[in-house]
């Protein structure tokens, strides 16, 4: 299934995506943000992709005018599939983009479309996020799209990069977001 916005379409990884992701989530400039180390090949990407980015409610991120490449990523975890405790009509939206396209409110829309898609076709009751203290690009797109601080996760481990971080945690409910329009 793909979704589609004004400027995006979103759709399922595929194989042929490989060389695309390599290209952005290669960069230094990406990884700090994300929760992985840097892809270190065409090879490793295509690994990415079958064992992380073709779960379900998983999409590339395609602007329309980039001729069906992707830039980025955006995605739904869904109860027990989360990072953090959420309940299973509950999600954990995350996202990520390479760096030629941050700033251009790709994300911002990506996210709005995938929180349209979890509380209109998935029925979900509230949505979740999270970005470590200092990404304030991650901390924009959240409330642009209206979610609201909950809490914070001191001493937050990140395994992957052998890291000690501090994660913030926000959230949308269903409700707010119908209020929002």
């Amino acid at each position: 299934m793909s979704l589609e916005t004004q400027r995006l379409i979103l759709r399922p990884r595929q194989d042929s995506d490989a060389e695309d992701l390599y290209k952005y989530a290669s960069s230094p400039e990406v990884w700090p943000a994300a929760w992985w180390p840097i892809h270190t090949s065409v090879e490793n990407s295509l690994e990415i992709i079958h064992n992380v980015l073709s779960k379900p409610e998983t999409y590339a991120i395609i602007p329309k005018d980039n001729d069906n490449h992707p830039v980025g990523s955006v995605g739904l975890m869904i109860g027990n599939n989360s990072n953090i405790w959420v309940q299973e009509n509950e999600a954990e939206v995350w996202y990520w983009i390479g760096v030629p396209y941050q700033g251009k409110w790709l994300v911002t829309e990506a996210v709005h479309e995938i929180l349209r898609h979890g509380f209109e076709d998935l029925n979900l009751k509230k949505i979740w996020c999270g970005y470590y203290e200092w990404n304030n690009k991650s901390k924009r797109v959240q409330e642009k799209c209206g979610f609201k601080y909950q809490y914070s996760n001191e001493n937050t481990k990140c395994s992957m990069l052998n890291e000690i971080r501090t994660e913030i945690i926000s959230c949308i409910t269903k409700q707010e977001r119908l209020d929002s329009k």
